[in-house]
């Protein structure tokens, strides 16, 4: 798929003359009334268009003048079906991204593994949940899954867009990997997590195809508001013929719709739909795939975000860069131990402990390899610390608390001297890890985090929407405030066990904030499920993207300030156009209202401040303008209102001057021009 784009081009794009075809076309599928439901007051209006044109057949049948009835049917049906074509719009750019995506699908092979080892060739559609595949050298990924064994460089650009290859290995928070992406060197073996019709590929088809796209709470207020005060419109109308009676005044059925649709708030209720389904595809166009229409409306109130260091606001492979050996202990001792201890561990760190190593050895190339009776003791969240097993010797490296309870659980004492070692390096931004052999502790290894690109910029902005940036990390204190410092983050928790990320939610979210929590991780997971707002990283395990609701396709967390900053771009565009659409009834009322009871009541000629010509071209011009303004604001409601990052008061402010005085002094404008026009070309 394609990057977002801008300005001019994406105007272009947005008009394309393919999508404006297909658009029109479903502009008049949509006018049957079962799909209308969903959309109470564009229903009414088509039930007064087909009324109106009932009137007008029945004029033509009985030989009496029908133009003012004609014009009145055809302008209810322009309003109808321009409603109609902003949504079908919006659901034509959706429905174009999701067929670039369906030709980016193949009928692809697998190699299949087998339970004695062997592999067996099949369609990459009967692979179930599961199955384990091997993925080889220039090899297609058969479907979405996690990396079990290997570690490989994938081209992504057939789903994220970025021609940049990106490392996936396994045992980390960097094994998921998407179907349809390319492995360019290296050999894998996949476990898939999703069986046909439930790839991430196949939920983003089918919400930029707006299938499964619910309405969102917000949405559903609006919508309430507006069929109550349809109802209450309704009400009125009906009740004004009994008046016009009483007070002498004749009143005809086109004259009582074109004052019903005038009053109902025509230009919101046409533009609602499109306006949610354009939001979400401009989530996709950033490639993010949005599992509920509920967090996007809530990323746009989120004022807390929950971020893990390692892979998130670190790239996550720190690389080992100097060894501090402890007092009494000789550099040899200690590069020997580090290197025992790293040489099965896979993780990025633990190679960049052995090339480290190697580099003080001076070996260039060459294997090393453990003892044969090496036992490997692999990392976990909860010990914080790895090793191996070599005769009589335990030899660990990890992080200082959990080494410092180590030691002191073996029988010996944590030195003064490796503490402020430790010290040094936390205040450099660096991790230091301590290596031990048993209980005698050897010294200190430097680890340097990097980190990500853009990252400082990003939180810089998100502080100034007023959104605070909190960081989660294992680490010690000293370097969770070094890399905090570096990154430009409001608060950080240092040391955290998996669990205290879940803690911290839970207690934001009863202090009543919404929380937005990035994360890569299993452990991740329950967090994730937690926040309001979870955003998992698309290459992170599969634990973490399940218990998402939403997907960074690009795992890139400085994406949370683009997915902030469309779920308020959608909350300020809808109520943008509510009120220009309640400040443009206003303009209404003075063209109809004077039209229909100033001809039996001359006083009320006051309330025509417009000095429109007649009551017949009063009248239609407003149903005229109530029927344009909807496709001039369809640019508007399909590309949303820019965000800027301003207080609320701020944003009312700014509605209320430019979508509240122009819905005020645009219909005055353009109703007198279209009734000075209708008049001149005699069509009333």
């Amino acid at each position: 798929m394609t990057r977002r784009s801008t300005g001019a081009a994406e105007r272009r794009s947005m008009f394309d003359r393919a999508l404006v075809i297909q658009a029109v076309r479903g502009s008049f599928r949509k006018l049957d009334p079962r799909q209308l439901l969903r959309s109470p007051v564009m229903l009414v209006t088509e039930a007064g268009a087909a009324l109106t044109t009932i009137l007008t057949v029945v004029s033509i049948v009985q030989a009496r003048p029908f133009s003012f009835e004609l014009q009145v049917s055809l302008w209810l049906w322009f309003t109808v079906l321009f409603a109609n074509f902003a949504e079908a719009l919006a659901e034509a750019q959706g429905s174009a991204r999701a067929e670039s995506l369906r030709r980016s699908r193949k009928d692809l092979a697998a190699r299949r593994q087998l339970a004695d080892g062997r592999t067996e060739q099949v369609s990459a559609a009967t692979l179930r949940k599961g199955d384990a595949v091997v993925v080889g050298d220039g090899e297609t990924i058969p479907g979405d899954g996690e990396i079990v064994e290997g570690t490989a460089l994938v081209d992504e650009s057939a789903i994220t867009g970025e021609s940049a290859p990106v490392v996936r290995e396994a045992g980390g928070d960097r094994s998921g990997v998407t179907g349809g992406s390319r492995v360019l060197s290296g050999q894998i073996k996949v476990r898939i997590t999703a069986n046909p019709g439930e790839t991430f590929l196949d939920h983003m088809i089918a919400m930029v195809e707006g299938a499964r796209r619910q309405m969102t709470p917000n949405e559903i207020a609006l919508q309430i508001l507006l069929v109550g005060l349809t109802v209450l419109f309704v009400v009125v109308v009906l009740s004004v013929p009994a008046m016009a009676h009483y007070m002498g005044v004749a009143t005809t059925v086109p004259v009582l719709v074109s004052l019903l649709v005038c009053l109902m708030p025509t230009t919101i209720g046409g533009l609602l739909p499109a306006i949610g389904i354009a939001g979400m595809d401009r989530l996709v166009q950033r490639n993010v795939i949005a599992l509920s229409g509920r967090a996007v409306e809530a990323s746009g109130d989120v004022d807390i975000v929950v971020l893990d260091k390692t892979g998130t606001i670190t790239l996550g492979n720190r690389m080992a860069t100097e060894l501090l050996p402890a007092p009494g202990v000789s550099r040899e001792e200690l590069i020997d131990a580090a290197l025992l201890s790293s040489l099965p561990d896979e993780t990025p760190e633990g190679r960049s402990i052995v090339v480290l190593c190697k580099n003080e050895l001076g070996i260039r190339g060459g294997d090393i390899r453990a003892p044969g009776d090496a036992v490997f003791i692999p990392f976990s969240a909860m010990t914080r610390m790895s090793g191996v097993d070599v005769g009589m010797r335990r030899i660990r490296k990890g992080a200082i608390d959990a080494m410092e309870g180590l030691v002191r659980l073996l029988g010996g004492y944590f030195p003064e001297p490796v503490k402020a070692q430790v010290e040094a390096v936390a205040r450099n931004g660096d991790t230091p890890m301590v290596v031990t052999d048993g209980s005698r502790v050897l010294g200190v290894v430097r680890l340097k985090d990097v980190l990500k690109q853009g990252i400082k910029a990003r939180l810089a902005e998100l502080r100034h929407m007023g959104i605070r940036s909190v960081m989660i990390t294992g680490d010690n204190p000293l370097t969770a405030a070094s890399i905090a410092a570096e990154a430009g983050l409001d608060d950080f928790i240092a040391q955290a066990k998996p669990d205290a990320k879940l803690s911290l939610i839970r207690k934001y979210q009863s202090d009543g904030h919404l929380v937005a929590m990035i994360g890569d991780g299993t452990n991740d997971a329950p967090a994730l499920a937690q926040a309001d707002v979870a955003v998992a990283m698309n290459a992170g395990t599969q634990a973490a993207r399940e218990a998402a609701n939403m997907i960074d396709l690009d795992s890139n967390p400085t994406k949370l300030l683009d997915i902030v900053e469309v779920g308020k771009e959608i909350l300020i565009t809808r109520g943008a156009l509510t009120t220009f659409s309640v400040a443009n009834d206003m303009a209404k009322y003075f063209a109809i209202v004077p039209a229909i009871f100033a001809a039996a009541y001359p006083e009320l000629g006051v309330l025509n401040v417009m000095r429109l010509s007649t009551p017949a071209s009063a009248i239609l011009a407003a149903v005229v303008f109530n029927a344009l303004i909807i496709p001039a604001l369809i640019p508007l409601a399909l590309r949303g209102v820019r965000f800027r990052a301003r207080s609320a008061s701020a944003v009312l402010r700014w509605n209320l001057l430019v979508y509240g005085m122009g819905g005020l002094l645009l219909p005055f404008l353009g109703i007198k021009l279209l009734d000075m026009f209708l008049v001149a070309l005699r069509l009333v």
